[in-house]
């Protein structure tokens, strides 16, 4: 008779999540904390493209050249080749019972892009079905982070992929300054929430299982009360992000309409996005009324990689087209010009 499986509902997709941010940030610090609060959570670290191990010695039990093995019943591992190789690979020793494990955590170097992590978990169909990307987390050195969007673009688009923007180092900052840097986030990234590292207990709950690439209705950040930026102009039906604090190369744009859009026109339209700009868009997420559809069709992507479903009803809410591209030198003009195309006329 064999052993049972150490890992709960193997079949089911092994949630993931990357932690990103520039160097000196603060990401070690906080995987820490998660892997000594997560309690009840096993979980796989993977350094990726990294050099020491960075987790806290306390716990670590033994450490060959392959895995590190941690006193609350954590992995961890260094991956300098293929990342979806070796995904597939912790994947296939879990279900075979070598190793167990809940969750999966990226930490990335800081100086690298997210992109490439990001698409590898929808490029390959064996790793889709075996991975949830759950979300990105970045960490931001609010001390040095006003410095460093202006020399750094990777820093910009760390902060444009995120999910959840996490500021560390905020005490030795003067009010005015944080308040300043918490405004050019929000508009850099005005889907994340933004939320202030502070010593003391952490709260894994508002880390983990944050769902952020899912497609759902709950996409835009307007909803959500961390998010200032939405100080918008009616302009054609549509609202842009007032921009006049920061330039930053990589910056948002919302587009909305109070009412129907044609599916057809979208749907040229968000293809004729992705033709002309698709290297330049990091994240963009939509909830769109469709003309005799009682269910909002939702789609969000990175890059060329987009994806569209039917999400749950309107019922009594008032319908609504909304939009929100984050990307890198965005044509405002022109991408309101053709959403407007789009709009059904009452």
């Amino acid at each position: 008779m064999s052993a049972p499986n150490p890992n709960p509902s193997p079949r089911l997709p092994i949630p993931v999540t990357v932690l990103t941010g520039f160097l000196g940030a603060g990401k070690t610090t906080l995987l820490n904390r998660i892997l000594t609060t997560a309690r009840g959570q096993r979980i796989a670290v993977i350094e990726n493209e990294f050099g020491p191990v960075n987790i806290d010695s306390e716990l670590l039990v033994q450490q060959s050249a392959e895995v590190v093995e941690m006193t609350n019943g954590c992995l961890c591992c260094t991956v300098r080749g293929d990342l979806a190789k070796n995904l597939l690979d912790l994947k296939s020793r879990r279900d075979a019972g070598e190793l167990a494990f809940d969750r999966i955590v990226i930490e990335t170097t800081g100086l690298a892009d997210p992109g490439p992590i990001i698409q590898t978990f929808f490029a390959d169909p064996e790793l889709a079905e075996a991975y949830l990307l759950d979300a990105v987390l970045t960490v931001v050195d609010a001390v040095h982070a006003p410095r460093q969007l202006t020399e750094h673009p990777v820093l910009l688009k760390q902060i444009g992929f995120a999910d959840s923007l996490l500021v560390s180092k905020s005490g030795g900052v003067a009010a005015d300054a944080l308040d300043a840097l918490m405004d050019r986030l929000a508009r850099i990234n005005p889907r994340a929430p933004i939320r202030q590292l502070v010593a003391g207990e952490l709260d894994v709950g508002f880390l983990l299982d944050i769902r952020g690439f899912n497609l759902n209705e709950n996409l835009l950040a307007e909803d959500t009360p961390a998010s200032p930026c939405f100080r918008a102009a009616a302009k054609n039906g549509s609202r842009v992000f007032d921009r006049s604090a920061h330039s930053d190369e990589i910056s948002s744009l919302l587009l909305e309409h109070a009412g129907d859009v044609d599916l057809d026109r979208i749907g040229t339209f968000v293809q004729g996005l992705l033709d002309r700009h698709g290297d330049d868009l990091l994240r963009y997420k939509g909830v769109l009324a469709i003309p005799g559809q009682v269910n909002r069709l939702v789609f969000q992507g990175v890059h060329r990689l987009a994806g569209f479903d039917y999400g749950v009803a309107w019922n009594d809410d008032i319908r609504r087209s909304r939009i929100v591209v984050i990307g890198r030198r965005l044509q405002e003009d022109e991408l309101r010009a053709g959403f407007a195309e789009c709009v059904v006329n009452a």
